[in-house]
């Protein structure tokens, strides 16, 4: 098993990020809304990692703490719910908001997340409550120190675009002109990225 990547960050292509490990590049799968805590490419990087084996294929989830991958393994043991959602779902809110909406029972934010229905909020709301707490189980680390979380989908999009490169004032300029109320994290990503191309092309 593939618990841990420590190498040299070669490219951010959201969902996924390329990492150099002694001359082997790993394709790692990566949350959306962690991606502001990424370095710059070119840069070290050290990510703990979660290895799911399929007949089909091998994929590899990055997180940048342990606790991150803590929660997306808790994601997996509920019904219904595979590596991709458990991926979708940290894309759509960060650990924290993902905890204090479960804490909370809050079903409707919790719809707003892409391909999680009623019926898939409601099982994460009965079977993670108790095992959530108040997210200090899962350490200090679903954000850096000091750093205060984003909250919603355009805060989360404007810290993974600023991961990949953009200056602030550009990402938001990219999210203001794409993005509507009723959008994923994802959503507003790609769109931003495509106005991106456009501009640039």
């Amino acid at each position: 098993m593939i618990g841990r990547l420590q190498g040299t960050l070669l490219s951010k292509q959201p969902p996924e990020i390329l990492v150099d490990v002694n001359g082997v590049g790993y394709e790692v799968e990566v949350p959306l809304s962690l991606f502001g805590e990424l370095p710059d490419t070119g840069q070290p990087v050290t990510l703990v990692t979660h290895l799911q084996i399929s007949e089909s294929q091998h994929s590899l989830y990055g997180f940048t703490q342990s606790g991150q991958r803590q929660l997306f393994r808790n994601l997996l043991k509920i019904s219904g719910v595979g590596a991709k959602m458990a991926l979708a779902i940290l894309s759509g809110m960060n650990p924290l908001e993902f905890t204090a909406a479960v804490q909370a029972g809050d079903i409707t934010s919790l719809t707003r997340i892409s391909g999680v229905g009623k019926k898939t909020a409601e099982r994460l709301v009965m079977e993670l409550r108790d095992k959530l707490g108040d997210g200090t189980d899962f350490g200090s680390g679903f954000m850096p120190t000091g750093q205060q979380a984003p909250t919603g989908p355009l805060a989360e999009a404007r810290n993974a675009l600023q991961g990949l490169g953009y200056k602030p004032v550009e990402a938001d300029r990219l999210i203001n002109s794409v993005a509507t109320e009723t959008m994923s994290t994802e959503a507003i990503i790609r769109a931003a990225l495509q106005q991106a191309g456009q501009r640039t092309g």
